[in-house]
C-alpha cells in the first residue's frame, strides 16, 4: 500500500509540475517562449517579453501547479500524519522534476522557483515566509531576478532548521531544494560572473 502510494505521488506529481504555464500562455499570444528572451519557460521571462500580467498569471500557475503536488498528500492522507508529510515532500519534488524537466518539453523546463513556493507553501509556510522577505529584500535592492532566487534558496535551510531542526524532514527538504535552485541558475551565476544578467530597471 505504500508503496503504491509512493508511485501514485511521484506520478502525480511529476506530471503536474510538467504542464508549462509559461509555454501555454506565451502560445496564445503566438509566442514561442523557448526562442525568445532568455529561452526558459519561466514567469520571469514571459514577464520579460510579454508583459507583467502574463507574467504574473505563469506565475501564480506555477506556484498553484507546486501547492496542489505537495498539499494533496497531506489533505487525502492527513496533515499530522509523519508519513502524508514525507509524501507531500515526494510529491514536491516529483513536481520541482516535472517543472525542470518536463516530458512535454522534451525534457527541458523552467528554474522551478515559483513551483518550489507553492510546495513549501503547502509544507511549511512559515519557512516560505522567511524566503520571501529575503527574496524581496535582494530583488529590490538589486533588481536582478537571479540573485533574489539564489538568497531564497539559501534561506530555505536556515529557516527550516530555526524552525523545526536539524533531525526534521523539513531540514532535509530545505537542503535539497537550496541545492536544486542553485544549480538550476548556473547560468544565471556565469552570466553574474561575466556582468551580462539581465535585470529589471527601477
Amino acid at each position: 500500500m505504500l508503496i503504491l502510494s509512493i508511485f501514485l505521488v511521484l506520478i502525480a506529481g511529476y506530471l503536474l509540475g510538467s504542464i508549462s504555464f509559461a509555454v501555454l500562455i506565451a502560445r496564445t499570444q503566438g509566442v514561442d517562449i523557448l526562442k525568445v528572451g532568455s529561452g526558459n519557460p519561466g514567469a520571469t521571462n514571459v514577464k520579460r517579453v510579454l508583459g507583467s500580467r502574463l507574467g504574473n498569471t505563469v506565475f501564480f500557475l506555477d506556484v498553484l501547479k507546486g501547492f496542489i503536488a505537495a498539499g494533496w498528500p497531506l489533505l487525502y492522507w492527513g496533515a499530522s500524519d509523519e508519513s502524508s508529510l514525507a509524501l507531500g515532500v515526494l510529491g514536491l519534488v516529483a513536481g520541482i522534476a516535472g517543472h525542470s524537466f518536463s516530458c512535454f518539453l522534451k525534457f527541458k523546463g523552467g528554474k522551478g522557483v515559483a513551483t518550489t513556493m507553492g510546495g513549501l507553501a503547502a509544507l511549511m509556510p512559515a519557512v516560505l515566509l522567511v524566503g520571501l522577505l529575503a527574496w524581496v529584500i535582494v530583488f529590490y535592492a538589486t533588481r536582478i531576478v537571479a540573485i533574489a532566487s539564489i538568497a531564497f534558496a539559501v534561506s530555505l535551510p536556515l529557516g527550516a532548521l530555526f524552525m523545526h531542526g536539524a533531525l526534521d524532514l523539513r531540514f532535509g527538504l530545505g537542503l535539497l531544494l537550496a541545492l536544486l535552485i542553485i544549480i538550476r541558475h548556473r547560468s544565471n551565476i556565469q552570466r553574474l560572473l561575466r556582468g551580462e544578467e539581465n535585470s529589471f530597471k527601477k
